[in-house]
């Protein structure tokens, strides 16, 4: 048994301690994090008047007397703000589960090219003149491509598996950039350009009712796997042979592991373009708190990396006078929490020393 395998079984009783105190926390702000940000914006709608209009909306519609919150809240507040909750939790379990099945902190969500390619195919949609809609369904089938295109060079290689994927990963990535590329330089600069340039930053400022439920399956589908293989996710970070040893399929588990995140991370990019440093910042957060134990690691980095989204949000729409996209603050706000728990770690693992 290697030194990882029992660093989780020596932890695993001191984690369900610390989350027996913590767990109420982290739902705390989850819920608080919802209430503040569907208050807060250009329209401001109290709390209590949220909870109400919610409550009304759904038991007694004749009660609501302001029209104008309940349209509001329906139709602009409430999308975006479980846009945001789901695509920042959504991004940060796939990135810890890629950080796992690769045994790679430094491994974020695209790296098998699932971003690269919904982008690319979002933006060859966008230059065509196609609807919001299509624009959504092209960034996710070139998505779901990239990734298929990245898996198929591992066996064309015959390299090591995850050495293979991520060569992969890096070839698909680096083609549907570069395909990205010449779709911006051969837009219209009057039209097109702004419009491509403007959604490859990312953003929530399209976000409908329509757009949510059309991500809603892909991204339950995503979520539900990758929760149910927490253990299988456990075994994998033992290492190639000693997860073969214990009977785990290593080659189907790491197939449906990078199945549910590509689901999930082609659906946030189809939805709100780019949004970097999530899937890569948050579970060093998780870790930090509850350890490397993937039964508690997801459940914590879903809810950190939907507050994280969600504040970051609330600060695109509300701190300017003008909407920023959500890429650059997440790149500006993401660096220096990735530069402190960087630190943070070294420190630790000195002291252990």
């Amino acid at each position: 048994m290697n030194s990882k395998h029992k660093e989780i079984l020596q932890t695993d009783n001191s984690l369900q301690e610390r989350l027996a105190s913590r767990w109420p926390v982290f739902f705390i702000f989850l819920v608080f994090a919802f209430l503040v940000s569907s208050s807060i914006g250009k329209y401001h709608i109290s709390i209590p008047d949220i909870i109400q209009t919610i409550y009304y909306h759904y038991a007694d519609p004749s009660q609501i007397t302001n029209t104008n919150m309940e349209t509001t809240l329906f139709n602009i507040r409430l999308p975006r703000v479980i846009a945001a909750l789901g695509i920042g939790g959504g991004l940060s379990i796939a990135g810890a589960s890629y950080q796992g099945m690769f045994k790679n902190p430094m491994v974020s969500p695209d790296i098998l090219g699932a971003s690269a390619g919904a982008a690319f195919g979002a933006c060859v949609a966008m230059l065509m003149g196609l609807n919001t809609y299509l624009v959504q369904l092209f960034g996710f089938c070139t998505g779901l491509i990239a990734v298929t295109l990245a898996s198929n060079v591992t066996k064309r290689l015959g390299h090591d598996p995850i050495l293979g994927l991520v060569l992969g990963g890096i070839m698909t990535s680096t083609l549907c950039s570069a395909g990205t590329s010449m779709v911006k330089l051969i837009a219209d600069a009057d039209d097109k350009l702004p419009q491509i340039t403007f959604w490859l930053m990312g953003g929530f400022n399209t976000i409908n009712k329509e757009r949510i439920i059309s991500i809603l399956l892909p991204m339950a589908v995503g979520f539900v796997s990758l929760f149910l293989s927490r253990w299988q996710l456990n075994v994998l970070s033992f290492g190639e042979d000693e997860a073969r040893s214990l009977g785990i399929k290593t080659t189907r588990v790491r197939r449906m592991i990078i199945i549910a995140s590509t689901l999930i991370t082609a659906s946030s990019v189809s939805v709100c373009g780019l949004v970097g440093w999530v899937g890569l910042v948050i579970p060093h957060i998780g870790r930090a708190i509850v350890g490397p134990n993937f039964r508690y690691l997801l459940p914590t980095c879903a809810i950190l990396g939907a507050v994280f989204l969600v504040f970051v949000d609330d600060v695109a729409r509300c701190a300017f006078s003008v909407e920023l996209p959500i890429g650059i603050l997440t790149s500006f706000i993401g660096i220096p929490f990735f530069y402190f728990i960087l630190r943070y770690n070294r420190g630790k693992d000195q002291s252990d020393d």
